[in-house]
């Protein structure tokens, strides 16, 4: 009998994780400007507390981002709580009235690199998908 190969892990102590967030009653409301400012300048505080933002995609009514956490750092739940407070901060000062975010949220830890680029190439193309752009890379959020 041959035993398949064992998948060798890629992420152990600082875990890779791919998160969904979508709006409350999927409304539109993240593809503009102002949230993806207030995106990005929240992922780049994230070292503070031991996480690292990497790739994400910004749709009208849901985002994907991959970020890893240290050992140290805060929960994955807490963090996601002020990502969305400080994203609602920012509709509610553009007149969006809350609420503006689903409960809960979606959280994989990736293991290897095999599920890494398919969930990349997945959150990628999801624009396209959509019928937003024709290229993923026209996509700016």
């Amino acid at each position: 009998m041959v035993r398949p190969r064992r998948l060798r892990c890629l992420f152990t102590d600082w875990p890779l994780y791919y998160i969904t967030l979508c709006t409350h009653d999927r409304r539109q409301l993240l593809d503009r400007k102002i949230v993806h400012e207030a995106f990005t300048k929240f992922c780049l505080a994230a070292s503070r507390h031991q996480i690292t933002v990497g790739r994400y995609v910004i749709m009208p009514d849901h985002l994907h981002t991959f970020a890893v956490f240290g050992p140290n750092s805060i929960s994955v739940s807490f963090w996601i709580k002020s990502l969305k407070n400080a994203i609602s901060k920012v509709l509610k000062s553009a007149n969006f009235e809350p609420p503006h975010w689903q409960k809960g949220f979606f959280d994989r830890v990736i293991r290897t690199q095999e599920s890494y680029e398919q969930k990349w190439q997945y959150v990628r193309e999801n624009p396209v998908r959509a019928g937003l752009v024709k290229n993923a890379d026209e996509w700016p959020y």
